[in-house]
């Protein structure tokens, strides 16, 4: 039985490693070669949670975890919103600008070109011990000539999800960090790749 559940787990893993797109919507990335430097800035407008808009999954959550504990709803919330800065963020530059700067290309310093990254999905998912569904996100990754603000390209990643292997996942932030650091590797590897840098 052991076994069995050992060599489900790694056929799932196998099956949700995969399930991650990356599209090029419009425009060229071409304009990347040669550059040294590039910046990200990020939002999250008009983002759904689950089926939910943010503001009614905001609204549930607060409710629910107030029900429980007077006031935490509101550290909650806290959370929700201090996450992106201190977590996603931060998560999603360090595995882009690892694997970029692996081809000479840095996060630091003045750019000509920005990409705004929208976060427009995001899958919580959850950790009950028993039961789990991993995080996931969708990101909207527009390339902006800073000096005209023009757009040059549109990226959409679709399903960013990474799951810890050994299951101890259960803050909501940590999983939904792990997909942003996945997100941001990958859209590395594919401007790479695009770029032939």
């Amino acid at each position: 039985m052991k076994k069995m559940l050992v060599t489900f787990s790694i056929l799932l893993l196998c099956l949700t490693a995969g399930a991650q797109s990356i599209k090029l919507r419009s425009g060229s990335l071409a304009v990347l070669k040669g550059e040294k430097v590039v910046a990200t800035s990020f939002t999250y407008d008009n983002m759904k949670v689950g089926k939910l808009t943010e503001s009614e999954y905001v609204k549930k959550k607060v409710s629910e975890y107030n029900n429980k504990k007077s006031g935490y709803g509101e550290t909650w919330y806290e959370n929700w919103i201090n996450d992106r800065a201190s977590r996603y963020e931060p998560k999603f530059n360090e595995l882009f600008g690892k694997y970029l700067g692996e081809k000479g290309v840095n996060l630091n310093g003045e750019a000509n070109y920005m990409f705004v990254i929208n976060a427009d999905f995001i899958e919580p998912g959850f950790n009950v011990g028993v039961a789990r569904k991993n995080a996931s996100i969708d990101l909207t990754c527009r390339l902006i000539n800073k000096g005209d603000g023009t757009e040059v390209a549109v990226i959409t990643i679709m399903d960013a999800s990474a799951n810890n292997f050994w299951g101890d996942d259960y803050d909501v932030g940590y999983r939904v960090q792990e997909s942003f650091a996945k997100a941001g590797r990958e859209l590395a590897k594919y401007i790479i790749k695009e770029c032939r840098l």
